[in-house]
């Protein structure tokens, strides 16, 4: 497995909100000392690639650069641009990583007469906001949902992901979104292209077997559920599929 590029998740695989999971940062150092490929797979859409790696290097962790995350706003941006690359003119719902990810491709951010309106986590989102954007998809524009997360967990508790603002508009407009983050396979496409790589040369590692696990199980890419998160060997069982190895510490992936 250390042969392969590391496809990480973020919440529960590297930290916990702003703690470090001990183990990861000792792997992640491994990993940069060893010159190990490794690339964080994210379904977060706000951050950028920068401000992701601030936050890492904030908490406690080291060496992580820009270069190492590719976010599920960065994979709608790229999914959409090989579709269709004479559609440019993008209306977004979302934060700075969405816009972030549309500008670098060209996109023009507009309010009216938009070809696609991508709809990322927007924690000041407002019903001027969504109403505008479903105007634009009755309008005839591509809906495209950066990531379907039903739930996003917080110090305080469960709060709306953003799959639940796309389920508002799939609901408004009668329009399916196009999916993108994990488990779908827009996000593997995207971070293959990213790399330079096939489905054969990188393992995706994570806690959540609805996410990280089931994208690596119906991508046919090696996968490991480790047990620092979301679901843990127990609960990994009651599932239809399952991981290729199952560990308790990303320390393990050293031996």
């Amino acid at each position: 497995m250390t042969k392969k590029c590391y496809l990480l998740d973020l919440d529960g695989t590297m930290y916990r909100g702003t703690a470090i999971i001990e183990g990861a940062k000792v792997f992640i150092d491994y990993c940069l000392k060893e010159q190990l490929p490794f690339l964080f797979l994210t379904n977060n859409s706000g951050r950028t690639p920068r401000q992701a790696a601030d936050h890492m290097l904030k908490i406690g962790y080291q060496g992580i650069e820009p270069k190492h995350f590719y976010t599920s706003a960065m994979a709608a941006s790229d999914t959409m641009i090989r579709r269709f690359p004479d559609k440019k003119r993008a209306y977004m719902v979302g934060a700075e990583g969405l816009r972030e990810a549309l500008l670098n491709n060209g996109y023009e951010l507009v309010d009216d007469q938009a070809d696609l309106v991508f709809i990322g986590l927007d924690k000041e989102g407002t019903w001027e906001k969504y109403s505008l954007a479903l105007r634009q998809v009755l309008a005839g524009a591509i809906l495209v949902g950066t990531n379907n997360d039903r739930i996003l967990l917080s110090e305080a508790g469960a709060n709306c992901g953003n799959g639940s603002t796309v389920a508002l508009m799939e609901y408004a407009s009668s329009r399916e979104a196009v999916k993108i983050g994990k488990p779908h396979a827009a996000i593997i496409e995207g971070a293959l292209a990213y790399l330079g790589l096939g489905k054969d040369e990188v393992v995706i590692v994570g806690d959540n077997m609805e996410t990280d696990i089931l994208c690596g199980v119906q991508a046919g890419i090696e996968t490991i559920l480790v047990t620092t998160g979301v679901h843990d060997r127990q609960a990994a069982a009651a599932y239809s599929f399952a991981p290729d190895h199952i560990i308790e510490d990303l320390r393990e992936l050293m031996d």
